[in-house]
């Protein structure tokens, strides 16, 4: 693909999913930014007895998070070939919002000091897309009837990941948390 090959490059061609295809639209949303942390995450799913394969590449510059979607569509009655769509958004740093983690670690008692947690769900938030939950306010009177009007929660979660060690490798977990970490450090305002 390239003379010289990144540790990105290297997970990309790890994944084996349109490499050279990835590696390109990835190139186009860098501009030439340097690559401070990244992560490469393949999903595998199946529609009946058809398999589709998605692909997530994040990218952390010193400026950006760089989010990479690709997806593979067979050829059906409507498209004679099959097709790969691949979407890339770039995200300044000052705009992402949260990075929410979920650690699973199977049998807790057992816990070990940075033991690799089971399964990781990384959530990233940038407010590009808004979830709104509302349900009925309530109160502590079980005998009122008033209308309270409603509650809600307002959540941002334009990326959500799960990781599984048993699916994918401890290996693939451990490289998620540290990614995690990265933009975790890279997107709170340092003090001052």
């Amino acid at each position: 693909m390239r003379a010289k090959t990144s540790p990105l490059t290297e997970d990309l061609l790890r994944a084996g999913y349109y490499p050279a295809l990835v590696q390109d639209v990835v190139d186009v949303s860098l501009g030439g930014e340097e690559v401070v942390a990244h992560y490469v995450h393949l999903e595998t799913t199946f529609f009946g007895s058809e398999v589709r394969r998605h692909l997530t590449a994040l990218a952390l510059t010193p400026s950006r998070l760089l989010v990479t979607h690709v997806d593979d569509h067979p050829a059906d009655d409507q498209h004679k070939e099959a097709t790969a769509l691949a979407t890339t958004e770039a995200v300044p740093l000052a705009q992402v919002r949260s990075v929410a983690l979920t650690h699973e670690f199977v049998r807790p008692e057992e816990h070990r000091p940075r033991a690799t947690p089971t399964v990781l769900v990384l959530a990233i938030g940038w407010a590009a897309l808004n979830r709104v939950e509302l349900s009925p306010a309530q109160c502590d009177d079980p005998d009122c009837d008033a209308d309270h009007g409603y509650s809600g929660t307002l959540a941002y979660d334009d990326l959500v990941l799960r990781i599984s060690g048993e699916a994918e490798g401890p290996g693939a977990v451990r490289v998620a948390v540290e990614f995690a970490r990265s933009l975790s450090v890279a997107t709170t305002p340092a003090a001052g």
